[in-house]
């Protein structure tokens, strides 16, 4: 866990936790107004300097979140883009953003960025999350001086790191091997469950897939396509196709046995692995 390089403005046992609105109403407006905050636990930064991992080392305060005033410049010369890049990477915008209002005043707008690393549009994204605070009137009347980039003074960041709880690929792997459960009464022939998507060659190694030889039966055997059915005594029965579908022709030769229990596992094998499409 790291910590801030000081923490000598709480007492022992406080924790800093603002709501959206004392973010707003009680810091980033004392800030832009050049007046001193309630504590001055929130340090000048910016931090499109460094990468989001180097940031808690410039924290005055803080554990599993980090805040910072921060200026933000323009992407453009001419624009009202903010520039987003940073050293090793660059913050993408995600979600919409969110009013923020004092009882029924709106007074500023909260964004949630997500941290990518290397150049857009290929970049890897990461756990790194922020929270941009700015005030409602910092858009109304965009300002440029002097030919500055310079886009708003200050703006108030939370930044976090979002605990990461996606499974490795392994992990996914095994997750859906145990998705497939062998029938729980051998003497009512049940279905496998496969999993969505998988090849032909995992269903193959799966212990609980039954063996061709187990498959193959002489006693009956049923067309894929369901186009025709022929019995023991050698009738064929009524032969119904989708228009444009071509009619196979049977021959000896052709025949492939199939066990009418093994008949519906062999067409879901064949539609979950793409082969039946």
């Amino acid at each position: 866990m790291m910590v801030g390089r000081n923490s000598s403005e709480l007492p022992p046992g406080f924790r800093f936790h603002p709501t959206d609105e004392e973010l707003i109403m009680c810091y980033l407006r004392h800030q832009a107004a050049s007046r001193p905050c309630p504590a001055s636990i929130i340090p000048e930064v910016d931090i499109y300097k460094f990468d989001p991992w180097e940031l808690p080392e410039k924290a005055e305060f803080g554990e599993n979140e980090w805040y910072f005033f921060t200026p933000r410049d323009r992407k453009y010369p001419n624009g009202v883009r903010p520039n987003r890049a940073a050293v090793s990477g660059y913050w993408k915008a995600t979600g919409t953003d969110k009013a923020i209002y004092s009882g029924s005043r709106y007074v500023g707008v909260k964004k949630a960025l997500v941290f990518y690393k290397g150049r857009p549009p290929k970049g890897i994204k990461t756990d790194w999350i922020m929270h941009e605070y700015r005030l409602s009137e910092s858009r109304s009347h965009p300002s440029k001086k002097n030919g500055s980039m310079r886009l708003d003074d200050w703006v108030l960041c939370r930044i976090y790191k979002k605990k990461n709880q996606a499974r490795t690929p392994e992990r996914k792997v095994e997750d859906s091997l145990a998705q497939i459960v062998a029938p729980s009464d051998a003497s009512e022939p049940q279905g496998y469950k496969f999993p969505r998507t998988c090849s032909l060659t995992h269903l193959w190694e799966f212990d609980y897939m039954a063996s061709i030889s187990q498959l193959l039966d002489e006693n009956a055997y049923v067309s894929f396509n369901n186009q025709e059915t022929i019995s023991n005594n050698g009738t064929r029965g009524v032969e119904k196709y989708q228009p444009g579908q071509v009619p196979l022709q049977h021959t000896d030769t052709m025949k492939f046995h199939v066990n009418p229990m093994y008949e519906l596992q062999l067409k879901r094998m064949f539609y979950t692995t793409g082969y039946g499409r």
